[in-house]
């Protein structure tokens, strides 16, 4: 696997000869081995020309675009090279068929929420004494699989998120104000945390979804809609528990990220570009860390977690073996 390539410098993305370059408003050049590149990360404003775009689709790069105040606003997605037509009609089917549709979006739920547990009952070790939000998700988990609709089961996460929420005042040892979950535009600063890490992990699903045959728009918990790949979506909830919460909760606790990271504009907080950049950073990181696979038994890196994850959906898909979400052991 390549790496991930983050602009955060204004400029002109172009293709040079079997390479590519970006020229920063500043002059300055900078050649990249396109070879190198899994997917880029554009955070800033860019201008590039079609034969940039025809150069990177012919290599799979798909391209993720964030503007100044760190929210996604898009994605470039290279046109497809794995179809598969076979796959494509059962996706449908299991979307279209609503007791198929529900299976796979309970498990994508029940793993995310042992997730959490799994989080929480790290941290109650350790002296935060989260027990009592252990106990009520831990009542909540086990009404998953009794639901019996796709709103039931949202609802129940939904609660399970509240109660989740609300322990991060206990964990995270800096003083702060997080009561609920709020998204447009995020209004403190663990919420603008939350967005901007949650749409990386989307943006990274996305881009190990191009390398599998899935289709990115067929989802099963999030409704499919126009102007989103909302299959990333459901896959993202495994992985933020996993991923996208310890990385803030590690950061937020070694003083890393502080209030003097933010900028306030009206009623919301954005990172400034320093902590957008140490968040990037230590994300790559984290993704390029490997663990043993107990089922693999070979050590494989978080990032390529994500693709393993598309590929047992796809083993329920065609009916080889059926689906069970990841699921944190350590």
């Amino acid at each position: 696997m390549g790496q991930s390539f983050y602009i955060y410098n204004s400029g002109d993305l172009k293709r040079k000869d079997n390479t590519l370059q970006f020229i920063s408003s500043g002059g300055e050049k900078r050649d990249i081995p396109i070879e190198r590149i899994d997917d880029i990360y554009v955070m800033s404003e860019m201008s590039f020309n079609t034969t940039f775009l025809s150069y990177i689709s012919q290599y799979g790069i798909p391209i993720h675009f964030f503007n100044y105040y760190n929210f996604y606003t898009g994605s470039f997605y290279p046109k497809e090279k794995l179809l598969a037509g076979q796959l494509l009609v059962k996706q449908v089917e299991h979307y279209t068929d609503y007791g198929k549709r529900l299976t796979i979006a309970k498990k994508f739920i029940e793993a995310a929420a042992d997730n959490i547990y799994r989080n929480l009952r790290y941290y109650n070790g350790r002296g935060k004494d989260v027990s009592f939000y252990m106990s009520e998700i831990d009542s909540l988990r086990k009404e998953l699989p009794k639901t019996s609709t796709i709103q039931e089961l949202m609802g129940i996460e939904g609660n399970i998120r509240r109660h989740y929420y609300a322990t991060w005042n206990v964990i995270i040892d800096q003083e702060i104000e997080f009561d609920k979950r709020v998204m447009h535009p995020p209004d403190n600063m663990i919420n603008s945390l939350i967005s901007f890490v949650n749409s990386l992990i989307y943006s990274k699903v996305l881009s190990e979804v191009y390398h599998t045959q899935l289709n990115p728009t067929i989802s099963y918990l999030h409704e499919p809609g126009v102007r989103r790949f909302s299959l990333c979506l459901d896959v993202a909830e495994i992985f933020k528990p996993l991923i996208g919460d310890r990385l803030l909760f590690s950061l937020l606790n070694r003083n890393q990220i502080t209030e003097k990271s933010f900028t306030k504009e009206l009623n919301y907080l954005h990172l400034n570009r320093d902590a957008s950049r140490l968040i990037a950073q230590e994300l790559e990181k984290k993704l390029q860390q490997t663990i043993m696979h107990k089922d693999l038994g070979r050590p494989v890196t978080y990032q390529y977690l994500m693709r393993l994850e598309l590929y047992k959906l796809i083993k329920h898909l065609i009916g080889e073996k059926e689906y069970e979400g990841f699921r944190i052991w350590w």
